[in-house]
């Protein structure tokens, strides 16, 4: 079967759990309000597209190429983003449930992480130079031989990272989220005095 070429579409509210996405192209597309859950992305290739609302839980990204896409108000519980295509690749997320989703050893600079949770999410590895974490929740996120440098941390929660086995010189932090820097000294931090 011949792979297609989808431009400039828009598609709402569709149910691709029922209808699966045609194997393809899909360049400067919208996709509002679709149900992608369990489906399989497997060597589908995305460039300049936008999903908002949408479910994307357990979708399978084996090959798939993720090229400027933006992410807003989405529901994406447990992608592993690592099998996507590494060529080009670039995302952002605003309002996006990420919990128990991977990176793992990805080079991710400069993505943007806003006003999302990211509760258990491995960044294990990963390149996150410059990544802006505005307003995230990143409770257990797992953090070990990340690169975080000049990334931004000053509004994010419940982060728990190790200096000695990441790299974060320049990295951005507010005065409270300090503790998170620290947490493996089991010290106490009172930052009322």
């Amino acid at each position: 079967m011949e792979a297609i070429f989808i431009e400039g579409e828009t598609f709402d509210n569709y149910n691709f759990k029922e209808n699966p996405l045609t194997k393809g192209s899909y360049e400067d597309c919208n996709f509002i309000n679709c149900d992608f859950s369990d489906a399989n992305f497997s060597l589908i290739s995305f460039s300049d597209c936008s999903f908002v609302g949408c479910n994307l839980s357990l979708v399978k990204l084996g090959d798939t190429a993720l090229r400027d896409i933006a992410f807003k108000d989405c529901k994406i519980l447990g992608l592993h983003f690592e099998h996507c295509n590494k060529m080009a690749l670039s995302f952002s997320f605003e309002n996006c449930i990420l919990n128990h989703s991977s990176f793992f050893k990805m080079r991710i600079k400069k993505t943007v992480f806003k006003n999302s949770p990211l509760q258990e999410v491995d960044f294990t590895g990963c390149d996150l130079t410059e990544a802006n974490f505005d307003n995230c929740d990143l409770t257990n996120a797992h953090f070990e031989n990340t690169i975080l440098e000049k990334a931004d941390f000053r509004t994010a929660i419940n982060f728990v990272i190790d200096p000695e086995i990441n790299k974060i010189k320049k990295a951005k932090f507010s005065l409270s989220g300090v503790a998170g820097l620290l947490n493996k000294y089991d010290i106490a931090i009172d930052i009322t005095s």
